[in-house]
């Protein structure tokens, strides 16, 4: 289906797009229901209940129908309210309004499609309107060229996060699963809550910061974490285009320090939803700069400039979270209220899509073009 960057208020394009997004989302939602020991993730469904999940999907199926209903009066081109109409009607005959919450059995393998359905609503509810209203490059389209390469990634590593999270906790329990943790864990639990939530946040993000900071220096692994920073358009899905073996490594390194101090249930919980939006929003385009807080928590402002095409900036900005990391390690480059014109790679010819970027650094290195290796070294 193509889509048509054409987002004007009143022409039903806006309530065309919304009733397809919402349509598809409450098909799939009902899937969850039917199928749960195969379709929703064991540990999610311990934050959420069954009857918040029933409320979400009857509101999802008549937003949907009602945004279709919409734009199908208001738009000249009746393809996109048909569509999510179509979408609202399987899930409604499917039983959506009839759903019932039930006890999930234990299956070995599943997919992570309600963490998907979950995520991708919250985040596309928050960050579309603020990118709307709030960009930084006007001129940039919502349905960029790339978009749906980014919303590949964005569903393959949401999909797959019992596989994620499977092989990025064997580093911790291999090379430290087998020392006697328990005092320093149980220590660690009974300190007064914000500061074991700091703790957290810190420790896990010196680690992410050099092992983020090995993967620009480090010739190999930048093959990979190249595809991180081949997008041109920074936006609230350009943060899920990140390479298997990246999310391996990355992950990993932050999980490391998480098992061996032992965080409580809660604080790790905050921390994986805190790291999941503000992954989303540092990578957005938006011109909000949040004032004095950006010096604290890194911001969009901040972590563009780690995107920048520029060579002249290289190597800044490597924390995830906390700036004065990059303060510490003298990566900070925060140049008042300037933006970086682009964002981006300087290679040619840089391979588009997943499954060719996928296997492109077992294939060839970045540096095969005319573009000094030294260059990226300072990445």
């Amino acid at each position: 289906m193509e889509v048509k960057e054409n987002l004007d208020f009143g022409k039903g394009f806006i309530s065309g797009y919304a009733s397809i997004f919402l349509g598809i989302l409450s098909f799939l939602g009902v899937l969850c229901f039917k199928y749960p020991e195969w379709l929703t993730t064991p540990e999610f469904r311990e934050v959420y209940t069954g009857e918040s999940m029933k409320t979400l999907l009857t509101s999802a199926i008549i937003a949907s129908f009602f945004f279709g209903l919409i734009s199908f009066i208001v738009s000249k081109q009746k393809k996109f309210a048909l569509i999510g109409l179509i979408f609202c009607t399987l899930a409604i005959v499917l039983g959506g309004f009839n759903v019932a919450p039930s006890a999930v059995g234990a299956t070995k393998w599943h997919l992570g499609l309600d963490w998907l359905l979950l995520d991708l609503l919250l985040m596309a509810v928050i960050f579309i309107p603020i990118e709307m209203v709030f960009p930084k490059r006007k001129g940039q389209k919502t349905f960029h060229e790339e978009w749906r390469t980014d919303l590949v990634y964005f569903v393959v590593s949401h999909l797959l996060i019992q596989f994620f999270g499977a092989i990025t906790q064997q580093p911790a329990k291999l090379f430290f699963g087998w020392m006697g943790l328990s005092d320093l864990q149980s220590w660690v639990q009974n300190l007064p809550f914000l500061i074991e939530l700091f703790m957290a946040f810190f420790i896990a993000d010196l680690f992410q910061y050099w092992t983020h900071r090995f993967f620009h220096s480090h010739h190999f692994l930048w093959r990979f974490h190249s595809i991180h920073h081949s997008t041109e358009n920074m936006d609230w899905l350009a943060g899920s285009r990140t390479h298997f073996v990246d999310i391996f490594v990355t992950r990993s390194m932050a999980f490391i320090p998480l098992y061996v101090f032992g965080f409580s249930t809660i604080t790790f919980s905050v921390y994986v939803i805190f790291m999941a939006i503000h992954a989303v929003l540092i990578h957005a385009n938006t011109r909000i700069n949040f004032g004095f807080l950006k010096y604290i928590f890194a911001t969009p402002q901040y972590h563009h400039w780690h995107h920048c095409k520029d060579s002249e900036h290289y190597g800044k900005n490597f924390a995830t979270v906390f700036p004065f990391i990059d303060k510490i390690f003298g990566t900070y480059y925060l140049p008042g209220e300037e933006w970086p014109k682009d964002t981006g790679l300087l290679e040619a010819n840089y391979p588009k899509g997943y499954l060719k970027q996928a296997i492109y650094p077992f294939t060839k290195s970045p540096f095969d073009n005319d573009l000094k290796m030294e260059e990226y070294s300072k990445r």
